[in-house]
């Protein structure tokens, strides 16, 4: 099979297996999709696309690329694989992986022998691939041709009268590291002091007197020394420059040190020594597990009742924040994690109102439905996928306003796939084993170095804190459902680390109820009702107190209503204090009756309605006996009920029909809402299926292109029927032809509008404006990219 002259040809070479792992690999390339195969080349050439690719290698994988382009040079010349491994300081068994990712992905093409990087790969990885700065003739072009000349002279090169040829000999003696060694050998110490700091990177560095040009007699100092031999360059005022070739032949041939093949260790951290029980670990990361789920439903309970305010800029304001948290009984930052936590996994959203407000979703009530481990994988689900970092709530932006939570200013497109590298390191240790926060850092710079960015070290920081808050994570380790959210069952593998929920509580003399285990919802939700909770852990510990048996009568509940729940739900006969306290409450409760008058009281009980004129805490109510059993008060209903039931009453609030009011608590829900869809800066990826379609289109259009090609070549030798290409398409084409010599057939729009069609040679294609020779005129002709409606190889 012949080389291929272009990465359309290399990709139209690869089996339907690998063009599928390529649209997989970078799914930005499958939409919208591409009519061929040069379609795909063209779009997997631009700098976005390639900028995505390059910013998801690994440390070898860009080691390699970096190497390969700094090889290549800016005209993107052909590389031997044994200069490639060279270039590497590593053996070729451990080049050619990194290697092969790099062809697969299409950021490489052509055979071991002439191996060549996408153009784009030049401008991505910047000025100084590998820490080496611009080649000879880059550095060097910039001298008039005489001091070209007086440079080849002072090192003993003969002058070919041409200043291409004389910095390529110059480059030849440079670059020769026998021949760069016997130069050095004569230099000045502080002459090869200099070079060495500058040999491995950066290779530019500020120097006083780095413009002055001299030849090798005149040379005074270290500086001049070097500047005069071509060792170094001017690279603008008080500034030199270590030409490629040189640092290359400084570094023994090579371009990288070594290759970083192997990802760093994972110390464990020094507070922890030596792994915990798995056992242990897995206790702990279950029973904080269950506690994430019951924050959360407490946070929808809340918001289902009283629904926070959306701030005028979005997201969740201060103050109720700070309610939040009291309600959880946790810290602002905790708080701020089960707000976004919920939201990420879909159970609150804005309910669009013009009022808005945070609420729970319709989604909500179903998660509530679920099993404790099944409710915890989705939540845990939604952590590790979600771009949103709960972190930066406080933290002032970029116009000195305080983030907020739930604002729009938290996504940040880094975070899930650093979460999911601390999890993925932790989940390869030994069950038990954690690893110190550093450690997990340079794995993760290790794995996508481009990626990481300067956020990094807080997102590593913050994976490990949400990890166990969540209960993903316990003692510094990953619990085995933790290790199951990666691949595998998380809510079964949870399941056999919770207890079985319990239906039965045991009453106790003192008014408080014992739960030896996560209660069965319809249990907890009743005891939560009538009790409150006084302690958590192990087993948590409720207390029946004259309000909390109100808060149940208040929404409909009997006396006997609560002591039938008591009985069926303890498995200890009732004690005779908390019966007496029930009855009690039920016996005064509804007694005296607050109505809206300006408000008024009203109780059959005459002696009872007494008692509250004479008390003086009432006296702010203003009352005013109207009948022996009828009180007018000079406040609102809330006020009197507060009053009233400060004073141990248990009132009751009254219809204008003379019945009951019950207060229930409402429950509101938003319209239907979508889950939030993480931030990545990535079109979303493709299924199986549609790339198989994608395949299947590239295939097709090739087949097109090949008849297309057949029909127009009927030896006329005339431009062919040029259809319509996208910009991206054109560069790529133009681009290619220029690399390999080949005319080509362009069509462009004239001054009036009019489709012109040129046999060009293109010679340069930079800044989106091709210069190429035009064959009929022999003129050179220079245009813009996007006035090309066409182009076709000649």
């Amino acid at each position: 099979m012949p080389a291929p002259r272009s990465l359309a040809d290399d990709l139209r070479s690869r089996d339907d297996d690998a063009l599928t792992d390529l649209l997989l690999s970078r799914p930005d390339l499958a939409a919208p999709v591409p009519g061929d195969t040069a379609s795909l080349a063209a779009r997997a050439s631009t700098r976005v696309s390639t900028q995505r690719a390059v910013d998801r290698l690994t440390t070898p994988q860009l080691q390699v690329l970096e190497a390969l382009v700094a090889l290549a040079g800016a005209a993107a010349e052909p590389v031997g694989l044994p200069a490639l491994v060279r270039a590497c300081a590593a053996p070729r068994a451990r080049v050619l992986p990194p290697l092969r990712r790099l062809r697969a992905l299409a950021l490489v093409w052509g055979p071991d022998a002439a191996l060549r990087p996408v153009r784009t790969a030049a401008d991505v990885l910047g000025p100084t691939p590998a820490g080496l700065g611009a080649t000879l003739r880059e550095a060097l072009g910039t001298r008039s041709p005489e001091r070209v000349r007086e440079l080849a002279e002072d090192l003993g090169l003969p002058s070919a009268g041409d200043p291409v040829a004389d910095l390529d000999a110059v480059g030849a003696l440079l670059s020769d590291p026998e021949r760069l060694r016997a130069l050095l050998e004569t230099a000045p110490a502080a002459s090869r002091d200099l070079l060495d700091r500058l040999t491995w990177g950066p290779p530019t560095g500020a120097v006083a007197g780095a413009d002055r040009s001299v030849r090798t007699a005149e040379a005074a100092t270290p500086l001049e020394w070097l500047l005069a031999r071509g060792l170094l360059a001017a690279a603008g005022p008080g500034h030199v420059v270590l030409p490629r070739e040189v640092a290359v032949a400084l570094r023994g041939g090579a371009v990288l040190a070594g290759l970083d093949d192997e990802p760093p260790p994972l110390t464990p951290p020094p507070s922890t020594g030596a792994a915990r029980r798995p056992s242990l670990v897995d206790g702990a990361a279950a029973g904080q597990a269950a506690e994430a789920v019951r924050l959360v439903e407490s946070l929808l309970t809340a918001w289902s009742a009283a629904p926070p305010p959306v701030l005028r800029a979005g997201g969740l304001g201060v103050r109720e924040l700070k309610r939040l948290a009291d309600r959880l009984e946790v810290d602002g930052e905790q708080a701020a994690f089960w707000a976004e936590l919920a939201r990420a996994a879909g159970l609150v959203g804005d309910d669009g109102e013009a009022d808005a407000a945070w609420a729970p979703t319709p989604a909500s009530d179903e998660w509530l439905e679920l099993g404790v481990p099944q409710r915890w994988a989705a939540l845990a689900g939604a952590w590790l996928r979600t771009s949103r970092v709960p972190g930066l709530v406080g933290e002032k932006d970029a116009r000195g306003a305080a983030r907020t939570t739930l604002s729009d200013d938290l996504d940040r497109t880094t975070a899930a796939p650093v979460r999911r590298a601390v999890l993925e390191a932790l989940a390869s240790l030994e069950p038990g084993t954690g690893a110190s926060e550093a450690a997990l850092l340079e794995r993760v710079r290790w794995q996508a170095p481009r990626r990481a960015g300067a956020l990094a070290p807080r997102l590593v920081a913050w994976a490990l804190r949400e990890g166990a808050w969540l209960g993903a994570l316990a003692l510094g380790a990953a619990a085995e459902h933790g290790r199951a959210l990666l691949d595998g069952d998380p809510a079964g593998v949870l399941a056999r680390h919770l207890p079985e929920p319990v239906e039965q509580v045991l009453l106790q003399a003192d008014l408080t109820a014992v739960a030896p285990g996560p209660l069965v919802r319809p249990v907890a939700l009743e005891l939560a009702l009538v009790a409150d909770v006084d302690s958590r852990g192990g087993a948590t510990v409720y207390r029946f107190t004259a309000s909390s048996v109100r808060r149940a009568m208040d929404v409909g509940r009997s006396g006997d209503d609560v002591l039938a729940f008591l009985r069926g739900a303890s498995a200890t006969p009732v004690p005779q204090a908390l019966e007496v306290l029930v009855r009690d409450v039920a016996r005064r409760h509804g007694r005296l009756r607050v109505g809206v008058a300006s408000s008024y009281l009203r109780s059959d009980d005459e002696a009872a309605l007494a008692e509250v004129l004479t008390a003086r805490a009432a006296a702010p109510l203003r009352l005013r006996r109207l009948a022996p059993t009828v009180a007018a008060a000079q406040a609102d209903p809330a006020t009197v009920l507060e009053v009233l039931r400060s004073l141990g009453l248990a009132p009751a609030v009254e219809g204008g029909d003379g019945d009951v009011v019950l207060h229930a608590p409402s429950a509101r829900r938003t319209p239907p809402r979508q889950v939030p869809r993480p931030v990545t800066g990535d079109p979303p990826a493709p299924t199986p299926g549609q790339v198989a379609g994608v395949v299947a289109g590239l295939r097709s259009g090739d087949t097109e292109a090949v008849r297309r090609a057949a029909a127009e070549a009927d030896g006329r030798g005339g431009p062919p029927a040029l259809t319509a290409t996208d910009p991206a398409s054109a560069l790529a084409a133009l681009r290619d032809a220029a690399s390999a010599g080949r005319a080509v057939w362009v069509g462009t729009s004239d001054a009036a509008g009019r489709l012109v069609v040129r046999q060009l040679s293109p010679v340069a294609v930079d800044g989106g404006l091709v210069t190429a020779l035009d064959a009929e005129s022999g003129q050179v002709r220079t245009m813009s990219v996007h006035r090309i409606s066409g182009v076709a190889l000649a």
